[in-house]
């Protein structure tokens, strides 16, 4: 990861915590590579090898779910697609917008119940 793009990444991280139960013994940079690395390659995370500096598989995933739940993620994309825009590199023309990400609205009126217009069966007689 160049230096640009981590300057852009680097101030949607949150801190870490000042009571966290040990060292934080890999950056963030490196996490970050590490996932990158564990999501381009398709691998599992147990299988992100140690040699490459990114810290283990099981300290990479524990970060991008810390991430995940600060929201990170959704900054960072809306970051990223304001730099690029900015740059004039998206085009707009080919946007497609997605339902599948809309939180459907709670609440919402219930349909009116109508009355049925289909026979009813006869009552017992026994």
């Amino acid at each position: 990861m160049d230096d640009e793009l981590w300057a852009l990444v680097e101030p949607s991280l949150p801190p870490w915590p000042d009571r966290s139960p040990g060292p934080r013994p890999v950056s963030d940079r490196l996490c970050l590579q590490g996932i990158l690395s564990v999501f381009y390659n398709d691998i599992g995370w147990q299988l992100l090898p140690l040699e490459l500096g990114f810290g283990s598989g099981q300290t990479c995933w524990r970060r991008l779910e810390r991430w995940q739940e600060a929201g990170v993620f959704d900054q960072l994309h809306r970051v990223l697609l304001a730099e690029l825009n900015a740059a004039g590199e998206l085009d707009w023309s080919r946007a497609c917008v997605d339902g599948s990400h809309i939180r459907a609205k709670k609440g919402a009126p219930a349909p009116v119940r109508r009355r049925s217009t289909g026979g009813r069966r006869a009552a017992s007689t026994t």
